[in-house]
């Protein structure tokens, strides 16, 4: 990844294609991949609340409440984001980042040091792949490379839940 290479990992959730979240290069490549538009934006994972502080501008004081809180994966939309690859936000400048606290992930992010692409591991308008054996040959074709870690887990993990934090307090459940 610090090469804009692109992975294949398992999440806290499902399956997802990763990269690094500041490279342009490597998050059109994800795009590529997925076959979707650029137009919609991918999330982020972190490991801490603190890389939070970060990537966005502003965090509201209600986001941190909802992360000591939360007990389940939950990924949080906020606006103004910041130093990350532009064709990763959303058209007003919002991105989704999701604290993981899956041991994989959580130490993947730990090591890289910077936010990662979470994408579900499937071609956009597809089902999303719960487990590895799920995800298509065109997927694992096209990433540079495949963690194997959890490649036997036939678990159905839910997606995470997602909330958007709009300016002037503006709370919306958009997938609980």
């Amino acid at each position: 990844m610090n090469e804009g290479g692109v992975i294949l990992y398992p999440t806290d959730t499902v399956w997802g294609i990763g990269c690094d979240a500041t490279n342009e290069e490597a998050v059109r490549r994800v795009y590529e991949i997925k076959k979707r538009a650029d137009s919609k934006a991918m999330l982020v994972l972190v490991d801490s609340p603190v890389k939070v502080d970060f990537y966005v501008q502003d965090v509201p004081d209600v986001a941190w409440d909802l992360m000591e809180v939360a007990d389940k994966p939950m990924t949080i939309i906020y606006s103004g984001a910041r130093n990350l690859a532009s064709n990763l936000l959303a058209e007003d400048g919002s991105v989704g980042i999701r604290i993981t606290n899956e041991p994989f992930s959580k130490q993947l992010c730990r090591q890289f040091r910077k936010a990662i692409v979470s994408t579900s591991a499937n071609i956009s308008g597809e089902p999303g792949a719960a487990n590895f054996s799920e995800i298509s040959e065109d997927i694992k074709s096209a990433v540079d490379y495949i963690v194997s870690f959890r490649q036997d887990d036939m678990s159905r993990p839910s997606p995470s839940s997602i909330i958007k934090l709009e300016p002037g307090g503006v709370i919306k459940i958009i997938r609980k």
